[in-house]
């Protein structure tokens, strides 16, 4: 993977994520090591999010990983917190706001499993409603 590549991956995962609740303004930049190598940013101004291939000399935060590894946490297989204590993700910097990197991950990975979740209720309601009909049908022919 090249890095051009990881980064519009990287942005199409995160900008499916609702930041719309957080306020504050946090910058992130992410230094990848190995295969994509380079560095982008990631920021939140008045709940809204762009990621832009450059550094960010004046960030919140820090996170140093491999393409590997973050696309993993972006695909919400690997909880970023997870990542730190194995050793996979560094952080440096304002630590509160590092931890809402996994908020905002976690709702882009979640985005297909809302739609998964919409679909098991609207078949089980399906369910409810066809068994109330067999049985209004079936009381209805024993009359």
């Amino acid at each position: 993977m090249k890095y051009d590549e990881l980064v519009a991956e990287i942005k199409e995962q995160f900008m499916k994520a609702d930041v719309s609740r957080i306020k504050e303004h946090i910058a992130y930049q992410f230094n990848i090591e190995g295969e994509a190598q380079g560095a982008f940013y990631a920021d939140i101004a008045d709940g809204k999010l762009s990621i832009e291939p450059y550094e960010y000399y004046d960030r919140d935060v820090l996170f140093t990983t491999t393409a590997e590894t973050l696309l993993e946490i972006s695909a919400g297989k690997l909880d970023a917190v997870d990542a730190f204590t194995k050793g996979k993700l560094k952080v440096e910097g304002d630590f509160e706001k590092a931890l809402k990197l996994q908020d905002f991950t976690k709702g882009a990975s979640q985005t297909s499993g809302v739609k998964k979740a919409a679909v098991q209720k609207a078949a089980s309601v399906k369910n409810t409603v066809r068994k109330a009909v067999d049985k209004k049908k079936a009381a209805a022919a024993g009359k």
